[in-house]
């Protein structure tokens, strides 16, 4: 064991060492709570009763070794604290945890699941120039189990169930909410007592890997949403782990967050070894292809506000961490969810950045909602809204989002964001999406938007899937499938994504008719982008494409196949002299292939 890389911050396997391992023909049981005055081991392997734990190296750490332990066994640390009381804790490194309301540690083989998914493993990137489309969904509200008494199926099951619907709708990565141990089911996983352990709601560990191997072997990316700012309260995991202020800080005014959490203290070296060590720990044992990582503005800040200052030491522990992670998995994808105006998110650590693959567009997606919500009478006077997010673009790498927060606590879903009546609604979203996936940036969409879900996210329920025996929602789904098909098949609306040249406007000054226009190039092709968001159909619609000849229709929004009025033509249109004519009607997108 490293001890001055754990009290440095600098390692990143301390969960090789601590928690629970086989050891000879026991398991030995290691833990770091440098205040406590003695620890015991309980669990069934001793019938609750204890068994001392000594201290190791410098006095701060403990272990005990128990041959009769076996594999699935339940446990927990009885820490003593300086006045003779005592709290039992679950094992902060534990590789598994009871479901809740328990709470007692699981025994668990870490290496105990052979992985079938090499060559997924051999040439996965983090596709930069590459279409990177992510359906992001909650495990258990995505469909629900009529056999589970809570209605969740296993990792495993998922696998299967997710598989064919993802091939069928060209999504190529999941990003699934958190999945270590939490106590509380309407915290989604962002309040965290089991770091190292995935929530027993579906299975095991091994059954997690089952599911990440199988989605591999189909091409299909997973990506962790990963909490390295804060914590559960609970009495029984972090909080006051050894007596004291451990994993949290002493002084509330900095130690609570705004979610009613504690927050980590990052500048304790075996803090960040602790939070390092379980990104490595996801990313290396259930071969997880990277991990969006939550609240990263209130890492930044202190409690996330600017006025109080940056947070000098934590930005130190995202750069160490991420520059690590990025020498070491160079495939793997590290995104912020960052609200913050701070520069150098996605900026490469040796150049001073924090060394993120992409940033959240959090302006980008306000804006594009915000003009939606409007009436369309308002929408020429607010028409920048939607040409602004192009002003900063190149500032950062940016991943466009429409993820559950936008789905949840009386925002509305995103179909029902859209203005007017139902029916009024389908063809904006329809030309919404089309903006968006035209858009560069990487692409983000929460389960149920796919098929224009209009009830908000519950997690104690699953999606509204019988809402496709709706025709216009089943038209918004063939729709959906259609529109990610064609992304992940032209290289114009990827290749360069960051790169000045694979954008131009060809009409941004449309304001009296909220007309927008513009070309996404890139591997050798061109893509016209015409949208009309009034509306009113404003006939013959004429846009400048000098030396192109013809202009090959790949989509329009308003084809009947998707709930529009325009039967489907794909028939070239002449570009005349460098100006191309077409049709545009209300709350309509086209997309035309330019040769």
């Amino acid at each position: 064991m490293d001890m001055y890389g754990f009290y440095t911050g600098k390692m990143f396997d301390a969960y090789e060492f601590f928690g629970c391992h086989r050891c000879g023909g026991g398991w030995i049981f290691r833990t770091f709570a440098p205040a406590a005055a003695r620890i015991s081991v309980i669990g069934e392997f001793n019938g609750w009763n204890e068994t001392p734990m000594h201290k190791i190296y410098d006095g701060n750490s403990w272990e005990a070794e128990i041959p009769n332990a076996k594999a699935g066994d339940m446990y927990k640390y009885r820490i003593y604290r300086r006045d003779g009381s005592f709290i039992d804790h679950c094992d902060p490194y534990g590789f598994g945890m009871e479901l809740r309301p328990h709470n007692a540690s699981i025994i668990r083989d870490l290496y105990d699941y052979s992985f079938d998914d090499s060559q997924w493993m051999r040439s996965r990137s983090d596709c930069r120039d590459k279409p990177l489309n992510i359906y992001e969904l909650h495990l258990g509200s995505w469909k629900t189990n009529d056999e589970d008494e809570n209605g969740w199926y296993t990792y495993s099951q998922l696998a299967d169930l997710l598989i064919p619907y993802l091939k069928e709708m060209s999504y190529n990565y999941i990003e699934i909410l958190p999945v270590s141990e939490h106590p509380c089911d309407n915290s989604w996983g962002y309040q965290i007592t089991g770091f190292y352990s995935p929530t027993a709601r579906y299975g095991t560990m091994n059954s997690l890997k089952e599911m990440i191997d199988k989605l591999h072997q189909n091409g299909i990316g997973v990506i962790l949403d990963f909490v390295p700012v804060h914590f559960a309260v609970d009495d029984y995991a972090l909080a006051n782990y050894d007596g004291t202020a451990l994993y949290e800080y002493p002084n509330s005014d900095v130690g609570n967050s705004e979610w009613g959490s504690r927050n980590f203290i990052h500048s304790r070296g075996e803090i960040q070894t602790f939070l390092q060590s379980n990104a490595n720990y996801w990313i290396k044992e259930y071969h997880f292809d990277g991990l969006r990582m939550d609240a990263i503005s209130n890492a930044v800040y202190w409690q996330g506000d600017a006025a109080r200052g940056v947070n000098g030491n934590a930005l130190r522990f995202i750069q160490n961490m991420n520059g690590w992670l990025k020498s070491t998995y160079p495939g793997i994808i590290l995104a912020a969810e960052d609200s913050s105006a701070f520069n150098g998110i996605t900026k490469p650590v040796d150049q001073g950045g924090l060394g993120f693959d992409y940033k959240w567009d959090m302006g980008w997606m306000n804006d594009t909602l915000n003009y939606f919500r409007e009436d369309p009478d308002d929408r020429e006077r607010d028409y920048h809204k939607l040409t602004f997010s192009m002003m900063y673009f190149y500032s950062e790498r940016f991943l466009l989002p429409l993820s559950h927060d936008e789905n949840v606590h009386g925002k509305a879903t995103v179909l029902q964001k859209m203005n007017g009546q139902y029916e009024e609604k389908f063809p904006q979203a329809r030309a919404m999406y089309m903006y968006m996936f035209a858009h560069t940036g990487k692409k983000l969409n929460f389960m149920g938007g796919e098929f224009g879900q209009l009830r908000e996210w519950d997690e104690k329920r699953e999606q509204d899937w019988d809402i496709l025996t709706y025709p216009v929602h089943d038209a918004f789904k063939r729709f959906t499938a259609e529109l990610n098909k064609i992304y992940l098949k032209y290289p114009a609306l990827y290749a360069d994504d960051y790169s000045p040249s694979g954008f131009l406007w060809t009409d941004c000054t449309g304001r009296d008719k909220c007309m927008y226009a513009f070309l996404r190039k890139g591997g050798g092709q061109t893509i016209l982008a015409v949208f009309n968001f009034s509306d009113t159909d404003c006939g013959e619609y004429k846009t400048d494409l000098p030396g192109f000849k013809k202009a090959t229709p790949l989509i329009f929004s308003n084809w009947e196949k998707y709930g529009g009025n325009i039967p489907e033509s794909t028939e070239a249109l002449e570009v005349d002299n460098g100006v191309l004519s077409v049709d545009a009607e209300a709350f309509s997108g086209k997309y035309f292939l330019v040769e």
